[in-house]
């Protein structure tokens, strides 16, 4: 007898091929039958109309922390993902050092500061009764409602063998070596491989430079040849290239790295803007380089535009900008009297707008700025209104406007600036980057920048515009590049595809209905913090395992999800 029956579904099973009506029933956690289902199952369903794929796979989220307090990994679970990768840009929670408690508190701080979670939220959400990679896993295991894997931060391993002198410090041999030995440890008990980050962008909690950015190229590549060591592993890496153009010597890097592993690499994230046709090319380079070194350079995309808000009040991507972090960092009284002086804006603007500013050039256009909540009788009125408007209502100069509507809320104020790249240039060049051998759609950075960003809800979203919206992709080969495509890069052992034997990890969608609702802020986080979510609409069902996780956008409950470990798990996914 099966487990259960979904009856005349239309079954797009994740290879790409077209979809077909059929029956599949599920028993002990497999797909036990594709075709005319006979044999009786104590429930069974009527999908007629509607749509069976295998379930999602995010290769990019945070939600190393947040499965402790919320094992349904919402709202990506609701979007129906059902397997994430966590443990990346170089930072996990794991391993501790037992001789150093306070490396506890360094991390959560780090992690509040670099990934934007709540501090409360990881003092109080995780029980940080670990000091193994291998033990961190253990605590995840058996309470969870996704499928998740890990990579092993560089920063840990760093801070691990080194103590305080990881920021800034070099390894002596000994000490390279004993990372080495700690990241094949980690590997052993089940992370997926290695990942690091030379981004400019990333600082721990004094605001300083993060453990893995004074790597030297020497250490980067011994801890890449010990990945290609062992089974089912991978690297993942972010350097500074990755918000802009790469250098040569960010390349020549990723190559290296790729090549002496023997594995593949990925980065987060391509960002596609027709205004800067030269950034596609250019980032794509390292995957064309790397096939011809033997290693292969995969860059992660997204397929939708994820809204970012800012605030000149607390720590977000404006204080990234060059010139911009002196300003930002100082207190309220002394930043707002400081906005308000003009030269200083204009030497903001000057850097926001210069070479230097990357990727964040695309922040400098404060005219395109949506004004989100507001906290003063000042601003009464202004929510969902474009600064560019009501600069030009008070004979001002936007960003001065701007500044002076945050002042008066005393810097809360929440904004929205609108995309640059929304036009049909930057659509059809996305279109033409994801046929791309070496281009996989994620970045969803799931799990962090809580209350900033929502990226969880991008398959649900995506699926909406194959279908209803831009179709820029047919509904059988959008499927296949959130299914299939990440978990034949990540090596998932029969995951990734509706086929007889394989593991029952599906989601049962509403064509006509399929897609993400708004970002809404709640307070749900240990401690109140805050956070935005996102409801997934036409979304029936979402199972992992074999069991419903997810009915009609509610958790039923049920934690079947595993932790995926390396060579368990995942197979070797050799670029040799």
């Amino acid at each position: 007898m099966l487990d259960h029956v979904i009856k005349g579904a239309v079954v797009v099973d994740g290879t790409g091929a077209p979809g077909r009506t059929a029956d599949v029933g599920i028993k002990d956690g497999r797909i036990s039958v594709v075709g005319t289902v006979t044999e009786e199952a104590p429930s069974v369903e009527d999908a007629s109309g509607l749509v069976l794929a295998p379930g999602f796979v995010d290769p990019h989220t945070h939600y190393d922390a947040q499965l402790f307090w919320d094992p349904y990994a919402t709202p990506s679970l609701n979007h129906g993902v059902t397997t994430v990768a966590g443990g990346n840009c170089g930072f996990t929670l794991a391993p501790l050092h037992p001789g150093r408690p306070g490396d506890a508190d360094y991390t959560r701080r780090m992690m509040s500061r670099v990934e934007g979670m709540a501090l409360v939220a990881l003092e109080e959400g995780a029980p940080w009764n670990w000091h193994t990679f291998g033990e961190y896993l253990d605590a995840l295991e058996g309470r969870i409602a996704v499928n998740a894997g890990f990579m092993v931060g560089h920063c840990a391993l760093r801070r691990y063998v080194m103590g305080p002198q990881a920021v800034g410090g070099q390894p002596s041999q000994e000490q390279l070596a004993a990372m080495v030995r700690l990241l094949r440890e980690a590997m052993d008990a089940g992370a997926w491989g290695l990942s690091t980050t030379q981004s400019s962008s990333h600082s721990d909690g004094d605001g300083q430079p993060v453990a893995s950015r004074h790597a030297q190229p020497a250490e980067l590549l011994a801890l890449s040849r010990a990945v290609g060591e062992c089974e089912g592993t991978q690297i993942e890496a972010i350097v500074a290239g990755c918000l802009d153009q790469f250098s040569d010597a960010e390349i020549d890097l990723f190559v290296e790295m790729s090549a002496v592993a023997g594995r593949p690499l990925n980065w987060n994230v391509l960002t596609i803007d027709a205004a800067v046709p030269e950034r596609v090319p250019r980032q794509l380079l390292a995957s064309e380089q790397a096939r011809k070194a033997g290693g292969r350079v995969v860059a992660l995309t997204m397929p939708i535009l994820t809204p970012m808000n800012m605030s000149l009040g607390t720590f977000c991507a404006l204080n990234l900008i060059p010139g911009w972090g002196p300003v930002l960092g100082l207190p309220v009284p002394e930043r707002i009297e400081k906005l308000r002086d003009a030269d200083v804006r204009a030497e903001l603007l000057r850097r926001a707008n210069s070479k230097e500013a990357g990727v964040f050039r695309r922040l400098a256009n404060f005219g395109r700025y949506v004004i989100g909540d507001t906290y003063s009788e000042a601003n009464a009125g202004l929510t969902g209104r474009v600064v560019r408007d009501i600069a030009e209502e008070r004979g001002q100069e936007p960003f001065a406007c701007l500044v002076e509507i945050c002042a008066n809320d005393g810097l809360r104020t929440v904004l929205w600036p609108m995309p640059t790249d929304n036009d049909p240039a930057s659509w059809a060049l996305r279109a033409q980057t994801w046929q791309h051998e070496d281009v996989l759609l994620g970045g969803s950075d799931a799990g962090a920048h809580l209350d900033r960003m929502c990226g969880a809800p991008y398959t649900t979203r995506f699926l909406g515009d194959c279908l209803r919206g831009r179709k820029l992709v047919g509904l059988e080969q959008a499927v296949k590049m959130l299914t299939d495509d990440p978990a034949r890069l990540f090596g998932l052992r029969e995951r990734g595809r509706i086929r007889e034997g394989w593991h029952a990890d599906l989601v049962l969608l509403d064509p006509e209905r399929i897609d993400a609702g708004p970002a809404t802020l709640v307070h749900d986080l240990p401690g109140g913090s805050p956070r935005l979510d996102s409801r997934a609409l036409g979304v029936r069902a979402v199972w992992v395992n074999g069991v419903e996780a997810i009915r009609d956008d509610v958790v039923t409950g049920a934690v079947p999800g595993r932790v995926l470990r390396s060579g368990r798990d995942t197979e070797t996914v050799s670029t040799r």
